[in-house]
C-alpha cells in the first residue's frame, strides 16, 4: 500500500488496513483481482468506537472455501474494526447495476482501491432503476421503524436503537436520490443531508437526529422520523 493511497486512510486505521489487505493477498493469492475500501473508513470522520472499515474483495470466481478461509479472521478483523468484505466478482457487478445501483453508487463516489484493478470508477446508471431502489429501500425502512415500535413494547432504549439501525441504509438512500437530480460527486453524510433538504424544501429533523449517534432517541424523535421517511417516500415516487 503506497503512501498517496495510506494518506487517505483514517490515520489510526492505517496499520491495521495494510495487515488486512496483506492478509486477503495471503489467502486468496491469484483469485484476488482487488480489495477496495469504501464508506467512512476513508474519511477524517471516521470512528473506530462506532464505525467499522468497509471493503469489497473481487474475485475471478467466488470460491466458497476461500470464504471460509476469511470467515475464520472474522473475530481477529473485529477486533480491529474491519468488517468482513463484500464479495463480487466482476460479472456479479456488472449484472448488479440494474439490482443494487444504490449500493454500487455508494461504493463508485467514495471508494480506495488498496491492490489490483478499479472495478468501480467507470460505472453507469439508470435513472429509472435508481428512483425504484431508493422508493423500495424507503418502504422498507418505513416497515422496520414499525415493526421495530412494536417489538419495543415501550422500551425507550429499544426505540433508541430501532432509530440508530437505520442510519446506514437511509444515509445510502439520500445519497441515491441526490444522485437522481444530477449530484454525483461524493459528499460528507452532513452535506448529503443538507442538499436533500434544499432540493425538496424540507427540514429533516427526525433523520438529521438518527444520524447523530450522540443525539437523543426517544418516542418524539421516532415519531418525527417516521414522518420524515414517509415524506421521503412519496417524494422519491414522483421523481
Amino acid at each position: 500500500m503506497g503512501e498517496q493511497v495510506a494518506s487517505r486512510i483514517a490515520e489510526s486505521m492505517r496499520g491495521p488496513i495494510q495487515d488486512y489487505a496483506d492478509l486477503i493477498k495471503q489467502l486468496a493469492g491469484d483469485r484476488a483481482r482487488s480489495l477496495t475500501l469504501f464508506g467512512t473508513i476513508i474519511s477524517a470522520s471516521f470512528d473506530p468506537s462506532c464505525h467499522t472499515a468497509r471493503s469489497v474483495l473481487v474475485l475471478d470466481a467466488v470460491d466458497l472455501a476461500l470464504l471460509r478461509k476469511i470467515a475464520l479472521q472474522g473475530a481477529k478483523l473485529g477486533k480491529v474494526c474491519i468488517a468482513a468484505p463484500l464479495i463480487m466478482t466482476a460479472e456479479y457487478i456488472k449484472r448488479s447495476l440494474d439490482t443494487f445501483p444504490v449500493e454500487l453508487i455508494e461504493i463508485s463516489q467514495h471508494h480506495l482501491t488498496l491492490f489490483g484493478e478499479d472495478c468501480f470508477a467507470e460505472l453507469s446508471f439508470d435513472k429509472g432503476r435508481v428512483r425504484l431502489q431508493c422508493e423500495r429501500e424507503l418502504k422498507t425502512i418505513l416497515i422496520g421503524l414499525r415493526q421495530g415500535l412494536l417489538a419495543a413494547a415501550g422500551r425507550e432504549k429499544v426505540i433508541s436503537a430501532v432509530e440508530t439501525d437505520i442510519g446506514e441504509a437511509l444515509m445510502r438512500t439520500l445519497r441515491g436520490m441526490l444522485w437522481m437530480k444530477g449530484i454525483v460527486e461524493a459528499k460528507p453524510a452532513a452535506e448529503v443531508l443538507s442538499e436533500v433538504e434544499r432540493i425538496i424544501d424540507r427540514k429533516l429533523s427526525g433523520v438529521r437526529n438518527a444520524l447523530d449517534a450522540s443525539a437523543h432517541h426517544g418516542w418524539d424523535e421516532f415519531d418525527r422520523l417516521y414522518q420524515d421517511v414517509e415524506a421521503l417516500g412519496e417524494i422519491a415516487d414522483g421523481w
